[in-house]
């Protein structure tokens, strides 16, 4: 038996999840950089944060990544200077005044999820993220 009332409900359900469905994600990435690396590189990712001041070394300005690196987006390089567990503190980012993200974030992985927890995908997923963003902000 047809009911307006019910057909009506579910007309406006489905126009509901479809309308969840088209927007847009949210940007993880930016999302990521504004809470954990505007402090010190600054908002737009030029190096000048609230904290640059008391460095010792200024942190790097992240929107001329690719410029400096021939046109390249040197995608592996930053994964290996946010990730941080791997480093040898060589002087790429002054010194390892920047926090070991890798570690941070596992340590994350663990807190939300206990022993359930898939750290490195975990891992993996920010700063992917982070590496997204990164490569849009470059100056062109």
């Amino acid at each position: 038996m047809y009911e307006p009332s019910k057909t009506l409900a579910s007309i406006g359900l489905a126009l509901v999840t479809a309308a969840a469905w088209a927007q847009p994600r949210a940007d993880e990435g930016k999302m990521e950089y504004d809470a954990h690396c505007a402090i010190c590189h600054g908002a737009t990712g030029s190096g000048n944060g609230e904290m640059r001041r008391w460095l010792t070394k200024a942190p790097s300005d992240l929107t001329t990544l690719s410029k400096r690196y021939g046109g390249a987006f040197p995608n592996q390089l930053v994964w290996e200077v946010i990730d941080g567990r791997t480093s040898l503190d060589l002087g790429l980012h002054g010194s390892r005044e920047m926090p070991v993200w890798g570690q941070r974030y596992r340590q994350e992985a663990f807190a939300q999820a206990g022993t359930a927890a898939q750290p490195e995908w975990y891992v993996r997923n920010r700063i992917v993220a982070l590496l997204d963003y990164l490569s849009r902000i470059q100056a062109k």
